[in-house]
């Protein structure tokens, strides 16, 4: 029986969640030199942006209940190798058709990575104390990608083609191929019943189209393709479902939601996401908007919330063995949500570091429900459906963040076509102003200074406008979502050490072998 070593496990897990994010990040800064290199039209470079994110949600759950049955290091290796190949493939495409292809495989081996990842980390830390530092340490690799990812794609675009942007992962599931059989435990549910294909499909049926009608309704608002799709795909899921509860062994199984700190962890976790994502991006467009900054200067002064973040995912942990999570996650809430009624303060001639103070603080708070959420979800579910409740806990996060922008987005664009006073005597070229911000300040640039001032003080008091709406909106939730989370986790006590174990054992109760 081979002894494993938890914490160089957790690395050798890390270090692909670090650089599959940045990877994510580089693109958005390759993409406009794809589309002239491949001639890839507007909407092939919108396919070549979001196929990644729509299979990787589509195939979460399913890859999730797949390694609790076949084995999640296993399905790890074979996602790495996987990723590593479309990553090459993507790298190379000659045109875009190839690349949206490769995009896409890229989506389905994603998929494998962080349910197994998590799952194996319960795993490896069988102690919660550990476990939550642990997952802590896991989200501030994956987190990292958005502070260091501009800095990195700005080297590399500067020095290489775009293909190296897809490159940058494959050393890394190279380092998992050979390592991970080494210093990862086989964990999976021997028990497991036939895989159900008919509920594969289902959920492909479901998820896809929920995702689709999601990002365009975010994209361009309530259109009936996006708003048909979206009902396609919530019918879906209620069949799904449904034929879920007939099944001995499901796809997706049900009785994860009976534990009452299982449910209302995943909900808080949908729900924060979906608020503090929706937040983050409205930050990022007031600072290039409203005040001016290029891109990469906005990502700079977003770099100390991240910060915060990590500070808050790695602390919260640590603050959980004395106070009770429902209370530090209440709490940390009610933080987030003062952040957020902070900016419904800040003016639109403020400048950058007021918004940047108050989003650090909204921040700070919401580390808790981030880690520990994540936490008890990966400790409720029994160890065989490990693989499944890891999949929930990312697929949550990733509905959350994309059903934030879309509400909270629309949000945003009808207070600032409803605020908005434009000047006087635009031309016709500019008529698009009166819709977002961001045509308002692309149109000025084409007009003689006695208009674009006012036009674009026009524009930009509109859009903080949105913003101020938003975030009292983020305020309100947030705080109603802390009183809940109080009342639904009062009863989790704090993280204690886990009885010692005379033997390491994989989840399944199987010795550990290499």
């Amino acid at each position: 029986m081979t002894k494993h070593s938890p914490w160089l496990g957790l690395a050798v897990l890390a270090l692909p969640a670090l650089l599959v994010s940045i990877d994510v990040f580089v693109l958005l800064l390759a993409l406009p030199r794809i589309g002239a290199d491949l001639h890839a039209s507007s909407t092939e470079q919108l396919w070549i942006l979001d196929v990644y994110g729509f299979l990787l949600s589509g195939f979460m759950i399913t890859m999730g209940t797949l390694g609790d049955r076949i084995g999640r290091r296993r399905l790890l290796l074979l996602g790495a190798a996987a990723f590593g190949a479309a990553s090459v493939a993507a790298a190379y495409s000659t045109g875009p058709v190839m690349l949206i292809a490769a995009r896409a495989a890229l989506g389905i081996a994603g998929a494998t990575l962080a349910p197994s990842s998590l799952a194996l980390i319960s795993g490896l830390f069988p102690d919660p104390r550990r476990r939550g530092l642990a997952i802590g340490v896991w989200m501030v690799c994956f987190m990292s990608g958005a502070i260091i990812g501009p800095v990195v794609g700005g080297l590399l675009l500067a020095h290489f083609w775009w293909g190296s942007a897809f490159l940058l992962g494959v050393p890394a599931m190279v380092l998992l191929l050979v390592l991970g059989p080494i210093l990862l435990p086989e964990q999976r549910h021997p028990g497991a019943g036939r895989f159900d294909l008919p509920s594969v499909a289902l959920s492909l049926a479901a998820i896809l189209p929920t995702v689709y009608g999601v990002k365009e309704l975010a994209r361009t608002g309530w259109r009936p393709v996006p708003l048909a799709a979206l009902a396609a795909g919530l019918v879906l899921a209620v069949v799904f479902v449904r034929r879920q509860r007939t099944l001995a062994a499901p796809v997706l199984d049900l009785r994860l939601f009976a534990d009452r700190a299982f449910a209302a962890a995943l909900g808080g976790m949908f729900a924060g996401t979906m608020l503090t994502g929706a937040m983050m991006v409205f930050i990022t467009q007031h600072l290039q908007l409203v005040d001016a900054l290029s891109p990469r200067a906005a990502g700079l002064w977003i770099l100390p919330a991240a910060l915060a973040s990590a500070v808050s995912f790695q602390v919260s942990p640590l603050l959980a063995r004395r106070v009770r999570p429902g209370l530090l996650m209440g709490g940390g809430l009610l933080l987030s949500a003062a952040g957020a009624a902070l900016v419904v303060l800040i003016p639109a001639s403020a400048g950058p570091l007021p918004v940047i103070a108050a989003f650090v603080v909204s921040n700070l708070g919401m580390g808790p429900m981030v880690t520990l959420a994540t936490g008890i979800v990966m400790g409720s579910a029994p160890p065989e459906r490990a693989g499944a409740a890891g999949a929930l806990n990312e697929v949550s996060g990733e509905f959350g963040y994309a059903l934030g922008i879309a509400l909270l987005g629309s949000l945003g664009t009808a207070v600032y076509r409803a605020v908005v006073d434009l000047p006087a005597g635009l031309p016709a070229s500019a008529a698009g102003a009166r819709d977002t911000a961001t045509a308002a300040v692309a149109a000025a640039a084409g007009l003689p200074s006695s208009l674009a001032g006012p036009l674009l003080a026009a524009a930009r008091t509109a859009a903080t406008s949105g913003l101020h709406v938003v975030a009292a909106v983020c305020a309100v939730v947030l705080a109603g979502l802390a009183l809940v989370t109080l009342r639904m986790l009062r009863h989790v006590p704090v993280l204690a050490a886990a009885a010692p174990s005379s033997g390491e054992e994989s989840q399944d109760g199987e010795p550990v072998r290499a």
